[in-house]
């Protein structure tokens, strides 16, 4: 049998990460589990401009993009929702994506992490890298990856198919 009681996605607010709440979402209502919605916010540091090397604080404005990923990161679940499955919302800053999202799993003991992929071809991919393949490569616990338009093979709640007409299987 397996167990998993927390399940963990990673969003960046897009797409691939809206297909990849989905399924979180539903998961960790058929397991009974908690879900856990983590956005990693850049982290700006201390920057140099110009030929003359002046540094500036970006303390204000990192804690304002701070505070608008909690905001979106909040909107991104409803409180039906919270009723119908345990949510915990996180946001952390860091220069590194990948390892914030596998410090997390590890101390909240993540069963699952399902994760949207962009899907970029390989030319992009060498130069851009792939925050879902490093998650994947160095994760501590199974890893789901969604590409968006995702395979749909959920099946609609029996409440949403009446509303939208659509049958449900038996």
């Amino acid at each position: 049998m397996i167990a998993i009681k927390n399940v963990l996605v990673p969003t960046d607010f897009g797409d691939a990460s809206d297909a990849a709440l989905s399924y979180g979402r539903e998961l960790a209502r058929q397991f009974g589990g908690t879900l856990h919605v983590l956005h990693v916010v850049d982290s700006l540091g201390a920057m140099t401009v110009g030929d003359l090397g002046v540094s500036f604080d970006y303390a204000q404005l990192q804690d304002q993009l701070e505070q608008a990923s909690n905001q979106q990161l909040k909107g991104l679940v409803t409180e039906e929702d919270r009723k119908r499955v345990p949510t915990t919302l996180v946001c952390r800053t860091s220069y590194a994506a990948a390892a914030e999202i596998l410090e997390y799993a590890r101390e909240a003991k993540i069963d699952l992490i399902v994760m949207g992929t962009h899907g970029r071809g390989a030319f992009a991919h060498v130069f851009m890298g792939s925050v879902a393949e490093r998650v994947v490569r160095l994760s501590p616990c199974p890893v789901l990856t969604v590409k968006h338009p995702e395979h749909e093979f959920l099946v609609p709640d029996a409440l949403q198919a009446v509303k939208a007409n659509i049958p449900t299987p038996r």
